[in-house]
């Protein structure tokens, strides 16, 4: 017999029990599944062997481990039940790619141009339905990486083929479901039966696999089509094809001077240099489209953490003083209210994210006398004292003025219910990742948005990877609340990622994830990014314009941000 330990208490089982025993025996005392386990503090699949004198927790579809390895074994799901359903003859040469993040789930299409109907849709639904009913297991083995390269490359999955020519590890885990084996970066749960919520819909022309989230586990989301973000989802994507860029193992045989023959481009620098031209003739469109119409005054600029915001607004006001504007840049942070009068947390913490930050009346007031063409006093918020200041700031506003607004909550009607909508132009701005680890395995947003903080919080406020890890899920809520609802009422949906972005951010994050310690509640994040950054060959930041999106994050932007 060996002794296991779950919050002090000894639990005895048989030698070779896997912790999948411990969790059933423990599952009623929580409120959502039980699908990893958490073995003196680091991260196990539950078919792992108890291990003797193990100090074991577990976590549950509600943490974001957790809810990420549901839904990391909902695609391989996906995958097994497509083989199954659809002949090869429907089939041929096509191979589906799960894309982006969409209304709580994920896009996927085939590359070739094959779209299922209704009908079949409904047939791959019932297929998955059948598989969770039946249990098959979920296991996991390990090859070498040479082994890996040939399997995948016979499989004609050139993504992981290409992938694993750069991986430093001499292993490789593979998952294998009723004879169906895949690659997936992250743990996986033990078997189909933990898969019980999950829905297929037809859109554009792919489906989105609808899938839980981890604030209601159980729940399956309604599908919400958002077009303006399906839109530039899928321009930005193709950016990445006609460069023949699309995935991190095209990436790092660009950095590397590997054959790519999908990219036009000649090397690293050539793609840096495109894919910031394409950047730019972006906002030049945006810039003309606002210049054509002497109606609009004020430009209101949101987006989630670490969007780039500040340094798109300064770009996009270069391309607005080119098409003949003056623009005049305000933070709607210079009219938070007294600090004593903001809202606080069920913590008892200030909660600046509240639009009851805002004094609404007041940002109303002055932007209502400027469009009238009045003189007004712009303040600015003293964030050491914790009041607002006004120091002599005057603006009017003549013919060729336009005010560029940036917040949090500019997408927010609320922030400016007095305002006519004639005068207004709403951009959303989001680091929309369109770079992918392969054909199956996304890239997802909020981990970009999050490295690309904690360098620049180590940069600019001498904050530690660890204490960005341990308030990034407040960020979030934050975010889910106060930015992500309003995305769609934007008048345009600008994508601020850069395909090459995370091999230059790589050198600043890696030492800083390094310097969490082991036994720190935020480890096992910074281990799974370290992880993550095995995957690319790193680029030297001195390629990187200085008026580039990344500089606001890594230094040395020619706009001091």
């Amino acid at each position: 017999m060996i002794t296991v330990y779950y919050n002090g208490k000894p639990y005895q089982y048989a030698d070779s029990t896997k912790y999948l025993e411990l969790a059933r025996t423990l599952q009623p005392q929580f409120e959502h599944d039980i699908v990893l386990a958490s073995v003196n503090g680091k991260l196990q699949e539950l078919w792992k062997y108890i291990k003797d004198g193990a100090s074991v927790s577990f976590l549950t579809t509600q943490s974001q481990a957790g809810i990420m390895a549901y839904r990391r074994s909902v695609v391989l799901l996906l995958l097994k039940a497509l083989k199954d359903t659809i002949s090869k003859e429907r089939l041929g040469s096509n191979q589906v790619k799960v894309e982006f993040s969409l209304s709580k789930g994920l896009f996927c299409h085939f590359d070739k141009g094959l779209v299922l109907d209704e009908e079949e849709l409904k047939q791959v639904q019932t297929s998955m339905e059948i598989l969770r009913e039946a249990n098959y297991p979920i296991e996991k083995y390990s090859i070498s990486t040479e082994a890996a390269i040939e399997q995948f490359g016979k499989a004609k999955m050139t993504d992981k083929e290409r992938l694993f020519r750069f991986r430093r590890a001499s292993k490789v885990n593979i998952y294998s479901l009723d004879g169906l084996e895949d690659y997936y970066y992250g743990y996986m749960v033990p078997s189909t039966g933990y898969l019980k919520y999950f829905k297929l819909y037809s859109y554009e022309d792919g489906f989105v696999l609808q899938m839980p989230v981890r604030e209601a586990p159980e729940v399956i989301p309604e599908f919400e089509p958002q077009h303006k973000l399906f839109k530039v989802m899928r321009e930005t994507g193709k950016w990445g094809e006609e460069l023949g860029v699309a995935t991190v193992g095209e990436l790092n045989e660009l950095i590397t001077g590997k054959t790519n023959k999908k990219s036009s481009c000649r090397d690293i620098t050539d793609l840096i240099l495109v894919q910031e031209a394409l950047m730019e003739k972006r906002m030049a469109h945006i810039a003309d489209a606002i210049a054509k119409d002497p109606q609009k005054k004020i430009i209101l600029i949101a987006g989630p953490s670490s969007s780039g915001k500040t340094t798109f607004s300064y770009r996009l006001s270069v391309q607005l003083k080119a098409a003949g504007l003056r623009p005049h840049p305000i933070g709607v942070d210079n009219y938070f209210v007294d600090r004593e009068k903001s809202p606080k947390d069920a913590d008892g913490n200030y909660n600046y994210e509240d639009l009851e930050c805002i004094d609404v009346a007041q940002f109303n007031q002055d932007m209502e006398d400027l469009l009238q063409g009045k003189t007004v006093s712009m303040p600015t918020y003293n964030f050491i004292t914790g009041r607002r200041e006004y120091k002599g700031n005057f603006l009017r506003l003549g013919p060729e003025d336009i005010l560029v607004i940036e917040g949090i909550h500019c997408l927010n009607e609320k922030l400016y219910p007095l305002l006519p909508k004639e005068s207004i132009f709403r951009i959303y701005i989001s680091a929309l990742t369109q770079l992918n680890i392969d054909e199956h395995n996304r890239i997802p947003t909020t981990d970009g948005r999050l490295i690309r903080r904690m360098v620049r919080d180590a940069r600019t406020r001498g904050a530690s990877a660890q204490d960005t890890i341990a308030m990034w899920n407040n960020v979030r809520k934050g975010e889910e609340k106060n930015i992500f609802p309003y995305q769609e009422t934007a008048d345009v949906v600008f994508n601020s990622a850069l395909i090459y972005e995370l091999a230059v951010l790589k050198p600043y994050a890696e030492p800083l994830l390094f310097g969490i310690d082991r036994n720190a509640p935020e480890y096992s994040e910074a281990k799974r990014l370290l992880k993550f950054f095995d995957y690319f060959v790193g680029i030297d930041s001195q390629k990187i314009p200085i008026n580039s999106i990344l500089r606001e994050f890594i230094g040395g932007s020619c706009f001091n941000v």
